[in-house]
């Protein structure tokens, strides 16, 4: 048995999104039976529930991401503090990652497939590609997606992006790079042939 990867997240709408977007990156992945997504109810349910959850799986093969929005944190601290928590229970081989500075920054990050979900072409022009040319430095990506798209809720809108979102090598958010080359690298170690 390979195992799954259990991906343990700061809120619903993360998961919204992994559910359409894993079974792209890695073919052949079905919710539940490669990968489990475990969201939670904000960072500090997170922080409170990664240490119990991480010391007491005993799923043999399972691996673990700790996904979480920076929200204009010191990145390198947040990640640490992590890390080190993933560490002192027991399971140092887990990737934590952060969306920088929300998740809606990896939308921003690939204008076509956002102008895409919402049939809205006019997103995909050059003076919006100029505005969110570094989507990771927008200190409130949400604010900025609800002003372009007034329809934009946070859960329908993860859904939406879960099936349009295209690979790391389209978007230009950083943290959706890093995330995506992180999940690829754990899905070969586990014998998983990614996209």
């Amino acid at each position: 048995m390979r195992g799954r990867l259990v991906f343990l997240l700061e809120e619903p709408s993360m998961k919204h999104l992994l559910a359409g977007l894993l079974p792209r990156l890695v073919p052949g992945w079905v919710e539940g039976e490669h990968f489990l997504c475990v969201p939670h109810e904000g960072k500090s349910d997170l922080d409170r529930s990664v240490p119990r959850k991480l010391a007491a799986w005993q799923v043999p093969g399972d691996r673990f991401v700790v996904l979480r929005d920076n929200d204009a944190a010191a990145c390198e601290e947040v990640k640490a503090r992590l890390v080190k928590l993933c560490a002192d229970s027991g399971r140092p081989d887990t990737l934590v990652r952060l969306a920088c500075q929300e998740l809606e920054a990896w939308y921003l990050g690939d204008l076509d497939a956002l102008a895409a979900a919402y049939v809205e072409p006019k997103l995909c022009g050059p003076a919006m590609r100029k505005r969110f040319v570094d989507p990771d430095a927008w200190q409130k990506p949400s604010a900025e997606v609800q002003r372009v798209l007034p329809a934009f809720h946070k859960g329908q809108g993860a859904r939406r992006m879960g099936v349009a979102l295209r690979g790391a090598e389209k978007n230009r958010s950083r943290s959706f790079q890093v995330f995506v080359a992180g999940v690829r690298r754990l899905a070969l170690e586990m014998g998983w042939q990614p996209a």
